[in-house]
């Protein structure tokens, strides 16, 4: 048994109540076959039905949220080693659901049927226009999503998580506690890597059962998975092999060159700056380079590209090494041609100050002067985090100068921290790109899980969502207090944002038991700025507690805390299903993805649920096509 699956189950963690931390989805294997063969708590998920050479395959639970793949084989020894592991009962084959028997399985269905939307992949429009759907706490946006995009009948990245930031990268390094550290500037404090605590090849697979389980697969709508964030350079050098062993299902990855950038200092004067380029770079890939800027009808000087060249040189060269290990990996794993593709994303929005055309432009050249050319570009636009762009006919003009650049290059422009931005500056994004772009969200969705909660009638929802909001109170009222002047500041910030918004004084901070009175006089709420800040930080917080060590905890106290989301009722999971799509629906409409009749219509549709399972039937084919 793999170590992970030890633990989780030592510490009776089953994958129903803490799904995606084991790159499996099957953690006991004897345990799940007596129960099939008992025909005890077994639930036959008959929407996941599909075909492969080797015959009619089916997915099955126990109580315990153990999965196994059941094939009914068109020829019997075939099917006796179609996966791994598998034994025969009842003139049925059935295998566990095990990482190693999802890459096998991929490439059974992707054989079969390259057209397949089972697995994420690269194929249409994806590789040009797509919404960035991410969650920093768990897996429960995923029902949202998959109802949007069956309903509005487009595909989007249905999953999009920072790498190791937001997911476990190693299972084996968080249990031989080596996960690293990331600060939190605003918390005073760093928190380890993986603080939503499932694991990337975990989230991988769960994205897919969940698609199967509910026949998502049947609308035939392709969609992709983002290894957003993948770490360049800098301290990743010696951990990059388990990142990229993670990331293999990833059909879309981001690559982030901050962590050598931070590290490289190019030389001071233009002499030694034309010194450097002379002797590490091929003059051909430099005249390229000038040439295709001058394509997009830039001029830069020959010093200023010098100094950009020695600036990015070193993290440019990691990422085609790193890019190669990506290409390598999925040759290596998966047989076929749509198995193997992946989107690729430059981030540059890393680099200092607003991204210029004339940067944008060089960076574009040099990736398809080095042969990794991407498909997504992400400048710096000064957006804030869950905050709308002050001036749109601003926001138009800088949107545009990088428009006339991506355009040259037949890239799509990607906007991060694209969550709380206005219908006014989604338009723009729209309009001015031609809905060849991509607006990454996540924030958005911890949030509309407060909102869920907090309008849900079940008393244990309430009791969470009361919980959840003491835990910001607390860590505010900490913060504020902190002698981390940046700490402070920050948390200040946010107390007297959210005392504004109730009309309330803002005069607090006398001490930390006036600042807690005054917090704790207001009615609980999603708005308050404090609580939206804060709030990821939760689910992993060893027994719900506020204090720093206790934050991205991967012990069993941390894992029982993330159980607690997946016990909320079903009430309570319609309407965080319900306002995850609403949201996905505002951006299609916004950014002219989806016409406005097909978004009003399924807006309608979206509010007539009165069940979450009535809610799930609707995530097989519809009518309403794009």
């Amino acid at each position: 048994m793999k170590r992970i699956n030890n633990f989780l189950l030592s510490n009776d963690l089953r994958i129903k109540s803490n799904p995606c931390v084991s790159p499996d989805f099957c953690l006991d294997w004897e345990g799940l076959k007596e129960d099939i063969e008992c025909d005890i708590g077994i639930e036959l998920h008959e929407h996941s039905a599909f075909a492969t050479a080797v015959g009619s395959w089916i997915l099955l639970e126990n109580a315990h949220g153990d999965h196994a793949w059941k094939l009914d084989a068109s020829e019997g020894e075939a099917g006796r080693e179609a996966l791994e592991d598998g034994f025969e009962h009842q003139g049925s084959h059935y295998f566990p659901a095990s990482f190693e028997n999802l890459i096998r399985m991929k490439n059974l269905v992707q054989e079969a049927n390259p057209e397949s939307s089972i697995f994420p992949t690269a194929s249409g429009k994806l590789a040009s226009s797509t919404l960035g759907i991410g969650a920093r706490f768990t897996t429960l946006h995923w029902p949202g999503v998959d109802w949007a995009m069956a309903n509005l009948g487009i595909g989007v990245t249905a999953n999009q998580n920072s790498i190791p930031r937001e997911l476990v990268f190693d299972v084996d390094a968080m249990l031989s506690d080596a996960l690293d550290t990331v600060p939190f500037p605003f918390i005073g404090a760093n928190v380890p890597e993986g603080h939503q605590g499932q694991s990337v090849e975990g989230m991988s697979h769960g994205c897919i059962m969940a698609k199967l389980k509910t026949g998502f697969h049947l609308n035939g709508i392709n969609w992709s998975f983002n290894a957003d964030h993948q770490p360049i350079g800098g301290k990743f050098d010696q951990r990059e092999d388990q990142l990229v062993a993670g990331c293999l299902f990833a059909s879309y990855i981001t690559f982030d060159l901050s962590p050598e950038l931070a590290q490289t200092e190019a030389p001071a004067s233009a002499v030694e700056r034309r010194a450097f380029v002379a002797a590490n770079i091929d003059s051909d890939l430099v005249a390229k380079v000038a040439d295709r800027v001058a394509d997009a009808g830039l001029k830069v000087a020959p010093d200023a590209l010098d100094k950009l060249l020695c600036y990015v040189w070193p993290s440019m060269l990691k990422m085609k090494a790193r890019d190669e290990k990506y290409r390598a990996a999925r040759e290596k794993a998966f047989t076929t041609e749509v198995g193997r593709q992946y989107l690729r994303e430059l981030s540059i929005d890393e680099l200092p100050g607003l991204t210029t055309p004339e940067t944008t432009a060089v960076m574009l050249a040099l990736c398809e002067a080095m042969e990794m050319p991407v498909n997504y570009v992400a400048p710096a636009f000064g957006f804030q985090k869950n905050m709308p762009y002050p001036d749109n006919e601003e926001l138009r003009q800088l949107i545009d100068r990088q428009w006339q650049v991506c355009s040259t290059f037949g890239v799509s422009i990607g906007f991060h921290s694209g969550s709380g931005k206005s219908a006014e500056n989604y338009q723009v994004m729209g309009e001015v790109t031609g809905g060849n772009l991509e607006i990454k969200t996540s924030g958005r969705y911890t949030y509309e899980m407060g909102v869920a909660l907090s309008r849900s009638q079940d008393e244990a929802d309430q009791e969470l969502w009361r919980d959840w909001y003491r835990f910001t109170i607390d860590l505010a009222v900490a913060g504020a207090f902190s002698d981390l002047d940046s700490e402070r500041k920050m948390a200040r910030e946010f107390i007297v944002s959210a005392l504004t918004l109730e009309e309330q004084p803002t005069d607090v901070f006398g001490s930390a038991e006036t600042c807690r009175a005054a917090l704790e006089a207001l009615e609980p709420s999603s708005e308050h700025m404090f609580w939206f800040e804060y709030n990821f930080l939760y689910v992993l917080a060893a027994n719900g507690q506020p204090e720093k060590s206790a934050l991205g905890d991967h012990s069993p106290a941390g894992y029982q805390q993330r159980a607690r989301f997946y016990s909320i009722s079903e009430q309570g999971r319609l309407e965080y299903a319900r306002r995850v799509a609403s949201y996905i629906v505002f951006l299609a409409e916004n950014t002219g993805i989806v016409s406005t009749e097909i978004c009003d219509q399924v807006s309608r549709k979206l509010e007539s649920y009165s069940t979450f399972h009535a809610f799930l039937d609707d995530i097989r084919p519809t009518v309403c096509s794009n």
